[in-house]
């Protein structure tokens, strides 16, 4: 019974943590406005994270898991005609992208960045999300669907084009028709690998 506590203490605390450090940033929230928002006193903090810096780095690793992405992402891009793959694929990067991952606010600039294992987290998703997007330029390019060309090079064109709008839509609240814009970049796209 006391872990079960201890656990939902600690997601509390992270829950509370994640929002604030979000809405204000790092240097901006103090462990006692984590204390207010969760009912908690700073050496329960401390216990559980060590200093407000081990809590951020726990939000932070919490924050940035893109698993679930990935592999929806791996789902739709594994069916057996490789250009419905990348349709399906651009569709689902649009569509599931995890906002919260990237959240503005845990990452401004002079107030908090990323540990190294977190930042090697963030980039081992990435790579794996760069690596399925070539593979799916491979096959195509293997049915005759695309022309013969570095699939790495491709891969990173198309992530481009929809990183651009996921970011723009994350760090700058511009909002966008993703369906429409996710229809632009699939025709755009087929027509340029032709």
């Amino acid at each position: 019974m006391q872990a079960q506590e201890q656990r939902a203490t600690g997601s509390k605390i992270l829950e509370a943590a994640s929002k604030l450090f979000a809405e204000r940033g790092f240097s901006n929230v103090s462990v006692r406005d984590i204390c207010r928002e969760t009912g908690t006193t700073p050496p329960v903090i401390y216990y559980y994270f060590g200093s407000k810096k081990g809590l951020f780095d726990a939000v932070a690793r919490k924050q940035i898991s893109m698993t679930d992405f990935i592999a929806k992402l791996a789902e739709v891009a594994e069916v057996r005609d490789p250009r419905k793959g990348l349709e399906s694929f651009i569709a689902s990067y649009l569509s599931s992208f995890p906002e919260h991952s990237f959240d503005a606010g845990l990452y401004m600039r002079d107030s908090a960045t990323l540990d190294k294992n977190s930042a090697a987290m963030v980039s081992d998703d990435l790579e794996r999300i760069r690596t399925m997007a070539a593979g799916l330029v491979e096959r195509c390019a293997s049915k005759g669907y695309f022309r013969k060309t570095d699939p790495d090079m491709a891969a990173e064109a198309l992530l481009g084009m929809l990183n651009r709008v996921i970011f723009q839509h994350i760090h700058f609240a511009k909002t966008s028709d993703r369906d429409v814009y996710g229809r632009f970049v699939t025709d755009f796209f087929l027509r340029a690998m032709k």
